[in-house]
């Protein structure tokens, strides 16, 4: 944190929790605050950013942890085919397989929209 001091609201954007639990963490953890500059009646709030409370944000896994970047393999067609075929019930099995027999893989593919005749 570069501040010394930071609202609620800009705690809660730089660390990725909402304003309400920020808040909730300054009661809970008796973090230091003082009235904001300019603002009256008092609940306009600074949090003092010491080591206190980076330590615990630090803790928490959230603030921890660098963004996660997950990435899906992509499956090659023969797999997600044999994957997909093992889901199969054994009578869906029999219904896909006379299917196939009947109709061919031209068939199907026409029926997909595919391909045309």
């Amino acid at each position: 944190m570069k501040k010394d001091w930071l609202t609620p609201e800009e705690l809660a954007q730089q660390t990725g929790f909402s304003r309400q639990t920020i808040n909730k963490w300054v009661k809970k953890e008796g973090w230091t605050t003082a009235p904001k500059p300019g603002v009256q009646g008092g609940k306009a709030r600074m949090i003092h950013i010491d080591e206190r409370v980076k330590l615990f944000l630090k803790s928490t896994r959230h603030a921890s942890e660098p963004a996660a970047h997950y990435r899906v393999n992509q499956n090659s067609l023969s797999s997600l085919l044999v994957t997909s075929l093992q889901q199969l019930s054994s009578d869906e099995q029999e219904k896909l397989a006379a299917l196939l027999l009947r109709e061919g893989i031209q068939g199907i593919l026409q029926r997909l929209g595919i391909r045309s005749v």
